[in-house]
């Protein structure tokens, strides 16, 4: 398991938060090396900068092996290809739009944010910056209003990176009247020719991701890299928990701790369960019955008392009920 962080469902730092010095162009503007001469990766300031920023990925999200592994070859690829630049080893540019699988609630626009910064470091993009659509920003309603919004979406994340989350509804086959179609085709136009200045990545469920880009076989010969995002274990989810709440400066006693991994396990289980979007959903509603809880005890409260959830903080949340009542008697949720 990854080095335990914080999820993506905590609202992420934009990437521009940080200073980021404008980025060389992929190679640097050095001057070519000999046959005989030789380069340090390890030594390129820009390699230090994409180190940081995944470590500061690991640290960001806990487990998540695949993907991790995954942004680190694409980082790897592109320093490599900055080093034979410095030979004259010429190389076309690679391709870098991407595919982001998997449920939600896993870190994909962590993620997105996290390579934007590494693909800005190393040259390739001017801003490290994601701009996030879905198909309500990109499909008009009418005859001509869907190329326009689409365009202005995509001038938007000009520089920096188009994120389309839950992709596959770009396109609804079932309805011939549907405008999406327009949308595929004004990306395929601009991903070929704006290559130099835009990355597109495509996210959402792997099984409907397979589906969409069988359909449009020229959107899936320029989507290369594919990232898939697993879902997270109890224990993780757990691990997420405790991260969130030292974030907020709070913490679980022991018994809401068992009563907590115990609700982890039934909401598992339920419909519209999102992963640590949940968890942060649970905690929000634990943190609320925390909050009753003292106002209604009328006393005074030390740190301690405001720093801990309680086991009756915890069950207090509908999941348990509905455990109870069984599927007949209890609908699904983060209460």
């Amino acid at each position: 398991m990854e080095r335990p962080g914080r999820p993506a469902p905590v609202a992420p730092r934009a990437a521009a938060d940080a200073p980021h010095p404008d980025p060389a162009p992929p190679g640097g503007t050095e001057p070519l090396l000999g046959d005989d001469d030789t380069v340090d990766i390890a030594g390129d300031e820009a390699q230090a900068r994409v180190s940081a920023t995944l470590d500061r990925l690991d640290a960001e999200l806990v487990g998540l092996a695949n993907a991790k592994r995954r942004v680190r070859e694409i980082a790897s690829l592109l320093l490599v290809d900055r080093a034979r630049r410095r030979f004259g080893l010429e190389t076309s540019r690679p391709t870098l739009h991407m595919s982001f699988t998997g449920p939600p609630g896993t870190g994909k626009t962590t993620v997105g944010l996290r390579m934007a910064e590494i693909l800005h470091d190393l040259g390739y993009i001017r801003k490290p910056t994601v701009h996030v659509v879905t198909r309500d920003d990109l499909v008009g309603q009418f005859i001509g209003h869907t190329a326009p919004r689409t365009k202005e979406a995509i001038a938007r994340a000009a520089g920096g990176i188009l994120f389309i989350d839950e992709a596959y509804y770009l396109v609804r086959p079932e309805n011939e009247r549907d405008y999406g179609q327009e949308v595929i085709e004004v990306l395929l136009q601009e991903m070929e020719s704006g290559r130099d200045s835009l990355v597109v990545v495509f996210a959402g469920y792997a099984d409907r991701m397979a589906t969409f880009f069988a359909a449009n076989p020229g959107l899936s010969s320029r989507v290369p890299h594919h990232i898939t995002f697993e879902e997270y274990t109890a224990e993780e989810l757990g691990q997420i928990a405790e991260l969130m709440l030292a974030e907020e400066r709070f913490r679980f006693d022991d018994a809401a701790r068992a009563a907590f991994a115990e609700y982890i396990e039934k909401r598992m289980t339920q419909p519209r369960f999102s992963n640590a979007r949940s968890i942060r959903n649970a905690i929000e509603r634990s943190r609320l019955r925390q909050a009753r809880r003292l106002v209604e005890e009328g006393r005074p409260l030390t740190k301690h008392d405001l720093m801990t959830i309680t086991e009756e903080d915890v069950r207090g949340s509908s999941v348990f009920a509905a455990a109870v009542a069984g599927p007949a008697g209890g609908g699904a949720g983060d209460g």
